[in-house]
């Protein structure tokens, strides 16, 4: 029976330093060369994700942005998108606002993809991940609430301290028109709360991607909160020895940490 495997980025796949190990990659190559489905589904772009996956040679089409998009890895093509309403996002931008949360905002413009942001109002934690991508050519720095909302928005994300970010979680996990993931940055400790459409999940990109590729099971390996989703739909689901406590509680076992290339020594028991 043909099966999916699919794995988180961060904290699973790649090591703490943002790099696959050659280990994991070699063993993931010969996994896919010998006829094994593998792919990732990361709450990164697509830009930053093929950078932190070098060496990784698998074709199938990945899961970026926590579920926004289906992209096919080599040409880069989207082959399914969710982006936010006008009134979804005015709505988002609307209690924002009210709690003088500045985010950062991901979305097509002119049928480019950036991600923009207010300088003046950007917390420390948001300076941890603007500095990381300095050279980015998604970049887009504005002065203006307006300017900072433009164009065909898909993503939102807030990123400061609790004590600011608790009470808009208490807003929109409610929220059926809401997908919010309210989680601390492995890298820099720092609180998120990332907003997307209800339907941009792990879950339903997963599923669409084990009907797109014609598989009838789908085995997944994650660390984080965003994978719950992912865990929920899976036949099989392997949580890593680092993963937070939640998703350990769901998951089918429990294996090596991402820095002992937890998911590639699972793998290797099965590559032919």
């Amino acid at each position: 029976m043909k099966t999916l495997y699919l794995s988180d980025l961060d904290g699973t796949l790649i090591r703490s330093n943002e790099l696959i190990s050659e280990y994991t990659a070699n063993t993931v190559n010969r996994f896919v060369q010998a006829g094994g489905c593998f792919s990732y589904a990361t709450a990164r772009s697509i830009v930053t994700a093929s950078k932190v996956t070098t060496g990784l040679n698998s074709e199938f089409p990945v899961i970026c942005y926590n579920g926004a998009f289906i992209i096919a890895n080599v040409t880069k093509k989207i082959m399914l998108a969710n982006y936010f309403t006008v009134e979804e996002a005015d709505h988002v931008r609307q209690i924002l606002a009210e709690h003088s949360i500045y985010p950062i905002v991901y979305a097509y413009i002119d049928g480019k993809e950036q991600f923009s942001f207010i300088e003046r109002n950007v917390s420390y934690g948001m300076r941890f991940f603007l500095d990381s991508r300095l050279n980015d050519v998604r970049r887009r720095e504005v002065q203006t609430e307006s300017d900072l909302y433009q164009g065909d928005m898909f993503y939102f994300s807030c990123i400061s301290d609790e004590a600011e970010l608790s009470p808009i979680k208490d807003i929109f996990i409610p929220d059926e028109r809401i997908h919010c993931i309210y989680q601390k940055d492995i890298y820099s400790g720092a609180q998120w709360c990332e907003l997307l459409p209800a339907k941009a999940t792990k879950a339903n990109a997963a599923l669409q991607l084990k009907d797109m590729l014609g598989c009838k099971r789908l085995v997944v390996f994650g660390d984080g909160r965003n994978d719950l989703s992912l865990f929920s739909v899976a036949d099989e689901c392997y949580a890593m020895s680092n993963a937070v406590p939640e998703l350990k509680e769901i998951a089918t076992a429990v294996i090596g940490s991402n820095d002992e290339d937890g998911v590639a020594k699972w793998l290797e028991k099965i590559v032919p």
